[in-house]
């Protein structure tokens, strides 16, 4: 895991990541001194230790180089997050506390990013019922009884489909098996 960036480091690969292409010391400079009185050998040392770190590669041109990020910025919150949530005694707790802090923007970001690491819209599990009456039990043994298909399984099966909305009163009132 990569060290979280200093301030000036930080400074510098904004630009980088930013500009997207790569880029050399006086861009960078320009860039900065907008913000802040720097000098040019600051940034060019910035950007040679950001190279020996792995964080930029570089490419001779003259007697310069241009400086191009290795990863994105995205890749680098990933990353700190990861690593911040890995060092945790209580790693789900972590996360109930972070997705605490964050912004209903922010929640629905994650959200979002969720159903793209799911893949394509799969159809909801489909809950079994328990054929057999159930009276006078809790919830609990009631949940343990009863299993989701979350195999995603397409084929056809010879044995009987008993997978409804709920448990027919009579067992013999219950779906033919190609009646889903």
């Amino acid at each position: 895991m990569p060290r979280p960036l200093g301030e000036l480091e930080d400074a510098v690969m904004t630009r980088v990541w930013k500009w997207n292409r790569p880029v050399t010391v006086r861009e960078v400079l320009e860039d900065l001194q907008q913000e802040r009185s720097i000098a040019y050998t600051t940034v060019m040392t910035v950007l040679d230790n950001l190279h020996q770190k792995g964080w930029v590669r570089r490419e001779a041109e003259g007697r310069a180089y241009r400086y191009e990020a290795v990863s994105t910025r995205a890749a680098y919150a990933a990353a700190l997050m990861n690593d911040a949530w890995s060092q945790s005694d209580n790693p789900a707790a972590a996360l109930v506390a972070f997705f605490g802090m964050m912004s209903e923007e922010q929640r629905q970001a994650l959200s979002n990013a969720v159903r793209i690491v799911q893949g394509p819209e799969t159809p909801e599990p489909t809950e079994v019922p328990d054929t057999r009456r159930v009276t006078g039990t809790d919830t609990a043994a009631v949940a343990d009884t009863t299993s989701t298909d979350t195999s995603g399984d397409t084929s056809t099966d010879t044995a009987p489909d008993t997978r409804a909305d709920t448990a027919p009163e009579n067992p013999a009132s219950a779906p033919e098996p190609d009646g889903r």
